[in-house]
């Protein structure tokens, strides 16, 4: 499936139906009065979340939603019907942006079912029935009913996933997604392999991990070279950052620099995020050389770091399991917090 994360389309909610002039009409009865109906409202625009959808491509061949107007009120206070929703469903993590600055959030789209009502249908208009008094016994007017809403917004998902893997072009992110993960990405010996970003799960009896791969970042990310600002958008919701370093890169300090200056750059609160240093390509290095990468990445640094091999499977049980302890940590600190919040009227 083609991956297209952001897309503009077009809005319209339900014209309201219009209201209706009748008299009620009977034999022996003389001065039926007014029973104009009321229009039926027009239908909403209804954004949903669903967590089967990664990708925005069905917006590419669909631009336009329009839903349907309210039908017209009859005689007998006949109140017409109301005009059907269009309900969207949107892949979860999905942003609704202003199409006038392209920056401003108009909704969020977060969790699995999430409904929101976007643009409200047209209220229907009143039939004669409604304009009656005492003083005006048969009336001849109602009112139209009101327009719908109408916008153009621009669709952009961000990805929803605990952990993000970081790095420059061909440093093995894709290797290590597929060796820890249940993801089958594209795999190659050349930068550039993963042009779009790829999702991957943990599974641990009941537990769960959700991994983000994104393209490698050049200079500029930040500033969209390359698309660089879609790609880092998909791991601003990340609580974890996996920082990959090629174990056969000529200047180690430089690439770590070149990523940390990106996301830095950035901003949205990336740099600030808890990383794990990997190593990777290992096998590619002798062991005297090895650990000499390391102690110069650990004291430039101040982290330790986790010495990986995709190919021959070392190191990945404790990247797993370091994964695994650190988000206990963290949903153990959001559940205390939950506990500590004091409820007020």
């Amino acid at each position: 499936m083609q991956f297209l994360d952001q897309a503009k389309i077009y809005l319209q909610s339900g014209k309201g139906g219009n209201g209706c002039i009748s008299f009620r009409r009977e034999k022996y009865v003389e001065f039926g009065g007014p029973d104009g109906g009321a229009g039926g409202k027009g239908g909403d625009i209804i954004f949903e979340g669903c967590s089967s959808l990664n990708t925005l491509i069905d917006f590419r061949y669909k631009q336009h939603f329009k839903a349907r107007k309210g039908t017209d009120g009859s005689g007998s206070n006949c109140t017409g019907a109301k005009g059907e929703n269009i309900i969207i469903k949107v892949p979860v993590g999905t942003q609704i942006i202003s199409d006038i600055d392209q920056e401003s959030i108009l909704q969020d789209i977060t969790e699995e079912g999430e409904q929101i009502l976007f643009l409200k249908g047209g209220n229907g208009g009143f039939g004669n029935t409604h304009f009656k008094n005492s003083m005006v016994q048969a009336p001849r007017r109602s009112n139209p009913g009101l327009e719908g809403e109408e916008i153009w917004v621009w669709l952009r998902l961000k990805t929803l996933a605990d952990v993000g893997l970081l790095g420059l072009p061909n440093v093995g992110k894709s290797s290590l997604l597929s060796a820890i993960t249940n993801a089958k990405p594209k795999i190659g010996n050349y930068a550039y392999t993963t042009l779009t970003p790829q999702l991957g799960i943990i599974r641990n009896y009941d537990q769960e991990i959700v991994l983000a791969d994104i393209p490698g970042l050049i200079s500029d990310a930040h500033k969209g070279v390359g698309i660089g600002t879609r790609f880092l958008g998909h791991i601003e919701r990340c609580k974890i950052l996996l920082h990959l370093i090629d174990a056969n890169s000529v200047d180690h300090i430089k690439d770590y620099k070149s990523i940390m200056k990106e996301i830095t750059a950035y901003g949205k609160g990336l740099k600030d995020k808890k990383q794990i240093l990997i190593i990777s390509k290992s096998d590619l290095i002798e062991k005297k050389e090895l650990v000499k990468i390391i102690k110069k990445v650990e004291k430039y640094t101040k982290n330790s770091v986790i010495v990986s091999s995709s190919l021959k499977k070392e190191g990945l049980d404790t990247i797993i399991n370091t994964l695994y302890s650190f988000m206990a940590e963290h949903n153990k600190i959001n559940n205390n917090k939950i506990k500590e919040e004091k409820w007020s009227p």
